[in-house]
């Protein structure tokens, strides 16, 4: 998730996205990462790791396991709030070998051709993970990341101050709650879509210019019922805590997140429909140690690891990990728990997606 920027950094950014995408990856290698053989794979990795994900993808309790199981392994932990700062970041000289990718933000890494591709033969469990087949998995067909994990989008209220609950966009955007309400505004894509929903399109993530400009239009006419726009999940968990927000859009895990430092909330899905993201790791143009990044995705990938991102409120993507998953956790952390959803992928006009939110954040 991004942080706000002023609107003229934004614009320059924007701008540069074709400059940058002419220049590659500046000398990095996009190449297919070659998987380490059989034997090496069995060995534990050593050397340098460097790491660069969202803060919840590389918590201790996530990591622990697999540094005991390396221990000649430095792993160095960076994070960011969305893959638009990671991908200025990796252009800018940040070094990483392994980089959390998102379906639905993808496309500053792609345009600066800072992913090679996967061996996925180098995947243990490639061929029994769920989404493995999304089509944003592969680009110009080749694998571009490992899918990991996912998770609901939908709405986050405050049981106390809301017992009758919020089961509606339409509802949250009520007067009822002008003031003590925020939309996620990390990117663009989510609070739009949020606006699309709430006026009923059939598909948030892909509207026509008359769409998109009334999903603008919409969220600078409730403008000033919105409390804040949230850069990050720990953003939008301290409004709650401290009371000034009561209702927001956001994911499961987030509201899971939430109960577990004991505030009273709850998530439910809106009646306009729910969506949601995938994402995964995939190994940068510039890593320096592929062994040891194959060693990481795998394990990421595996039952042990799944069955922690279980009880951390995502959605898993190995079934293998499901008998160690805790009963409370199973139903969420279920692939068939976001079926039917509205799959959560990047506009492909997602310049004027840009272009929209820019003029609400300015407004």
């Amino acid at each position: 998730m991004r942080h706000l920027k002023k609107l003229t950094i934004l614009i320059a950014l924007v701008a540069a996205i074709p400059v940058l995408a002419a220049c590659g990856s500046g000398g990095g290698d996009t190449s297919e990462a070659t998987a380490p053989t059989a034997a090496e794979a069995d060995e534990p990795a050593t050397g340098t790791l460097r790491l660069f994900a969202y803060d919840d993808t590389v918590t201790d309790e996530q990591l622990d396991p697999f540094r005991e199981a390396n221990p000649g392994v430095d792993l160095k932990v960076a994070t960011f709030n969305s893959n638009e700062e990671a991908a200025a970041k990796l252009a800018g000289g940040f070094e990483a070998d392994v980089v959390e990718v998102c379906l639905d933000e993808a496309e500053p890494l792609l345009k600066r051709e800072q992913l090679r591709p996967i061996d996925t033969s180098g995947i243990t469990d490639w061929n029994d993970l769920s989404f493995r087949d999304e089509p944003q998995v592969r680009q110009d067909g080749n694998v571009i990341m490992v899918p990991l994990s996912a998770g609901p989008y939908g709405i986050i209220y405050n049981t106390e101050e809301v017992p009758e609950g919020v089961d509606s966009y339409e509802k949250m955007f009520s007067d009822e709650f002008a003031g003590k309400m925020a939309v996620e505004g990390s990117s663009s894509v989510a609070p739009l879509g949020v606006a699309a929903l709430a006026l009923g399109f059939d598909d948030p993530f892909n509207m026509d210019s008359e769409q998109l400009e009334q999903a603008k239009d919409f969220l600078i006419d409730n403008r000033q019922k919105i409390r804040s726009f949230p850069d990050s999940d720990s953003d939008m968990v301290n409004l709650f805590k401290t009371g000034e927000v009561v209702v927001a859009n956001g994911g499961r895990g987030t509201a899971m997140d939430m109960q577990d430092e004991g505030l009273p909330v709850e998530w439910v899905a809106p009646t306009e429909g729910t969506w949601s993201w995938i994402c995964g790791l995939g190994i940068t143009s510039k890593a320096k140690n592929t062994d040891a990044a194959y060693k990481l995705l795998n394990y990421y990938a595996s039952p042990e690891a799944q069955a922690i991102s279980a009880r951390n409120g995502f959605v898993i993507t190995n079934p293998k990990a499901e008998p160690l998953i805790p009963k409370k956790f199973k139903e969420t952390a279920s692939p068939s728990s976001i079926e039917g959803s509205i799959p959560l992928t990047q506009p492909e006009d997602i310049a004027a997606y840009t272009r929209a939110w820019q003029e609400v954040r300015s407004g």
